[in-house]
């Protein structure tokens, strides 16, 4: 009886253990969300590239772009030239450009599908009268 209480509570602080972990990791999705957001949007943004710890965005409009938003989500430095900026994210601007190409993919994808649909609209729609 006494091996069993020992088991839950090694059990217990394994959980603990793990949930302390998982909660301490970035999450990357999200965080590329609120970017492109804080950019104005997917349609302001015109090309983005990473160089090694920057994010280099090109964008449509800066005048909407949040860069405080953008610095509090752990930006080291914001450098605006034109309508290039850089972003200075350090070794989680990787991680951020592979989500948003993501991002980027799935926004595509739907347009796709939507643009699909309405052909398919209009073929039924043609062919029923």
């Amino acid at each position: 009886m006494e091996y069993i209480q020992y088991i839950i509570i090694i059990l217990i602080l394994v959980l603990v253990a793990f949930a302390i972990i998982k909660s301490g990791k970035k999450d990357y999705k999200m965080e590329a969300n609120k970017l492109v957001e804080y950019l104005g949007g997917k349609d302001n943004i015109v090309k983005y590239e990473v160089n090694i710890s920057r994010f280099l965005v090109e964008v449509k409009d800066t005048e909407i772009v949040n860069k405080e938003a953008i610095q509090k989500m752990g930006a080291q430095g914001i450098v605006e030239i034109d309508n290039e900026l850089k972003i200075i994210f350090g070794d989680d601007a990787k991680q951020l450009k592979k989500c948003i190409d993501d991002l980027k993919w799935l926004f595509t994808f739907f347009h796709f599908k939507k643009q699909v649909i309405y052909l398919l609209i209009l073929i039924l729609n043609i062919n029923y009268y």
